[in-house]
């Protein structure tokens, strides 16, 4: 009997500035090898939207964790503890099941393989859209973007982060250094993921140690993209 494959599992956690470290270092002591934080900007339904008549947006940090299907409670526990996410206008986690993954390159018996998108060509699951995220050293988006055109994209959107994975343990002064990152975007027909995917195999070279991480992530719905629906259907 074929040994069944670990599912990955996207945990998302929107916290205040200044408590992604935390989350991080909870998540890697549960047995999670690594993130990425993004910056942004937001307001919960417990802070004030108005200061003196004028909008008051707080900055928030969104970490993103891939964590195996098995450990999955117990990061959750870990980083609701931390965080103290069961308590009112702390912040929020959700769960996002993850298609694929690529770059996991020192457990290549629970990434993808070229079986499984083979096995992924019927009509029914070529319908519609996936959002490929990868994540790479800053600087190399640009890689990315032009590789995800040779395989059929039409372009990108390309974000700011921090993080640090299992072949990034540098420090400075026994300070721990977060590595500076490239988030790119790319919403892409179901029918060409895996020529986008076997793109960023090719020419970024997703799948060595240090060189960045894939998911796939499956689309429900899409506005705004009118050409690529009449084509879809």
């Amino acid at each position: 009997m074929t040994p069944k494959r670990l599912q990955q599992k996207l945990l998302v956690t929107i916290v205040k500035k200044g408590k992604a470290k935390k989350i991080m270092k909870a998540a890697k002591d549960v047995g999670v090898e690594g993130g990425t934080v993004m910056i942004g900007s937001g307001v919960g339904i417990h802070e004030k939207e108005k200061t003196f008549g004028i909008d008051t947006i707080y900055e928030k940090e969104l970490i993103l964790n891939l964590v195996h299907e098995d450990l999955l409670p117990d990061v959750i526990n870990e980083i609701t503890h931390t965080a103290k996410l069961n308590k009112p206008g702390q912040g929020i986690g959700f769960v996002i099941d993850v298609r694929r993954t690529f770059g996991i390159a020192h457990k290549k018996e629970e990434e993808s393989s070229k079986e499984d998108l083979e096995d992924m060509t019927d009509d029914h699951n070529h319908r519609g859209f996936d959002l490929i995220i990868t994540i790479v050293n800053k600087g190399e988006s640009g890689k990315v973007i032009d590789a995800s055109k040779k395989g059929g994209a039409e372009g990108g959107t390309v974000l700011n982060g921090r993080g640090s994975g299992i072949h990034e343990k540098a420090k400075l002064l026994s300070i721990q250094i977060e590595p500076e990152k490239d988030v790119v975007l790319t919403l892409i027909k179901r029918s060409l993921t895996n020529d986008v995917l076997n793109a960023l195999e090719e020419y970024v070279h997703i799948n060595e140690p240090g060189k960045g991480i894939a998911f796939v992530l499956p689309v429900e719905e899409t506005v705004g993209i009118h050409h690529l629906m009449n084509e879809v259907k």
